[in-house]
């Protein structure tokens, strides 16, 4: 069987997983999101040797969102139970809180079609890029469903604002590129014959640094967006700041600069 998702070490401290449905726009089915977990299992435990992660798609997609046509034998009708239909709807939201808990952070580097599912994922990573060819919407309102699952209506107002938000999510219109940059979804979009590299450079980058410094920086982005305020995300700085500067790595980088 065809792996649904695909494990690469581009690098030292980097590891990429790559969806790999392309004949179906990298759409999740029941496999897929039992490898996502799996892999995100072993990442947590790869700490040691993993300092970033890089999700992109195969293809022409990045995610399509959930495999409505050929799920598998897990996806529950209409017609069933509540509680079936729950369990199913907290499954698939599993995949981006597991990606907010990774320790790593990680990258989305989206090569191309990125909606519902697809998009929650997106929205879910620590820092997103994009390819000029890339597409981005909210797709279960136009199949009659809520806009808001799988973590979107936490994500996205904070990143693109509320009333953006709701403009995207209550029309399930397609958004480029373009607008994705100019409302600030991707930090960068670069052409698609470079998305991957510049994706893989950059979490070298981030690989290259103190382990403990980039954890914690991390944890403090997703703490201090919900702090009750100022006072409180000081307080957490101040205590990462002094956890993070007695470590061999961070003496490292501090005699790496003072020499330049």
């Amino acid at each position: 069987m065809t792996e649904t998702l695909v494990q690469e070490a581009p690098r030292d401290g980097v590891v990429v997983l790559r969806l790999n449905r392309p004949e179906r726009l990298n759409a999740i089915n029941d496999a897929m999101l039992a490898e996502f977990m799996q892999a995100f299992a072993g990442l947590a435990d790869a700490e040691a040797s993993v300092n970033a992660v890089v999700i992109t798609g195969t293809g022409r997609g990045f995610c399509s969102g959930i495999d409505v046509r050929d799920f598998g034998g897990n996806a529950p009708e209409a017609t069933d139970p509540a509680i079936d239909r729950l369990r199913f709807q907290e499954a698939m939201a599993s995949i981006p809180q597991a990606i907010r808990n990774l320790p790593q952070p990680v990258i989305a580097a989206v090569n191309g079609v990125c909606v519902g599912a697809g998009l929650a994922l997106c929205l879910a990573a620590d820092i997103r890029i994009g390819s000029a060819t890339a597409t981005f919407g909210n797709a279960a309102i136009l199949l009659g469903l809520s806009g808001a699952e799988m973590g979107m209506s936490y994500h996205l107002p904070r990143i693109v604002g509320t009333s953006v938000a709701a403009d995207w999510m209550l029309t399930g219109r397609t958004v480029s590129a373009d607008e994705a940059d100019r409302r600030g979804l991707v930090s960068q979009v670069v052409e698609p014959d470079r998305l991957f590299d510049h994706a893989v450079e950059l979490a070298g980058r981030i690989s290259d640094l103190a382990p403990l410094g980039v954890r914690l920086t991390k944890t403090a982005l997703q703490v201090n967006t919900d702090a009750a305020g100022f006072a409180s995300a000081i307080e957490l700085e101040n205590r990462n700041q002094v956890l993070s500067h007695a470590t061999d790595e961070a003496a490292a980088l501090r005699q790496k600069w003072s020499q330049r």
